[in-house]
Parts: structure tokens; sequence; C-alpha cells
């Protein structure tokens, strides 16, 4: 069997895996991290997310994990993905008009993935 038979399944796999996230944009918030939407103060740490009406779901999204990584600029910044993907863990609403953003990571979370001085960056997410 040729080396092609046995690399184009692979290549087809990449593929499907890759277009099952979706894509949005990410802002950030600084600390400090008071949740309120899902766990009233409680401290759930600092990868965390706030959820815009895209899949809030009427507090369905509270507790969900998603996978986000950075995909390019949204702004005038040029490059300022890291090719890191981080795991948040949805704590809060970002409702609109407040809410500049698919999602609204941490300003920890963010940092994991993007340059802060972006301030608003390209993302694909999907639950982990």
């Amino acid at each position: 069997m040729s080396s092609y038979h046995l690399l184009f399944p692979l290549i087809l796999a990449i593929f499907a895996v890759n277009s099952t996230a979706n894509q949005g944009t990410a802002t950030y918030y600084a600390p400090p991290y008071t949740p309120s939407a899902c766990y009233g103060n409680q401290n759930e740490g600092v990868m965390i997310a706030g959820a815009s009406d895209v899949f809030w779901d009427d507090r369905g999204a509270c507790g969900s994990s998603y996978k986000v990584r950075c995909i390019g600029a949204a702004n005038d910044v040029p490059n300022p993905c890291s090719g890191a993907e981080v795991v948040v863990k949805i704590v809060d609403y970002c409702p609109p008009p407040f809410c500049n953003g698919t999602i609204n990571l941490s300003q920890d979370a963010f940092r994991a993935i993007a340059l802060l001085k972006a301030g608003k960056i390209m993302v694909s997410y999907d639950r982990a």
C-alpha cells in the first residue's frame, strides 16, 4: 500500500476534528474575578470566562468547560496568538451591550493564548 493511502485518512481525520470547533471573538476582563451569574462570589480560580448570548443558553453554559485557541487578530495588533490552547470554565454571563465578544476570558486565560495588548482576538472554541 502506498504512503498516500496511509496518509490520506489521517489528513481527513485532522480536518474533521478541526471543523467541529466554533469560531468567534474573545475579549478579557481583569481581576479581581468575582463570578456572579453562575456561582455568586465563590472563587472558581483564574482559568474562567463569561459566556455571551451566543452560547449562554439561560445559564445552561454554567460550569461547562471550553477549549479556546487564538486563531488570529481581530484588530490592528499583528500576530497576537501564542499558539497555545486554554481550557476555561464558564462562571459568568457577558450580556450585551457590555460583552464585546463571543467569550469574555479572564485576563489570565487570555494571556495564555494571546498578547494582552491585542484586547480582542479571533478564537476557535469547543466544549472540553
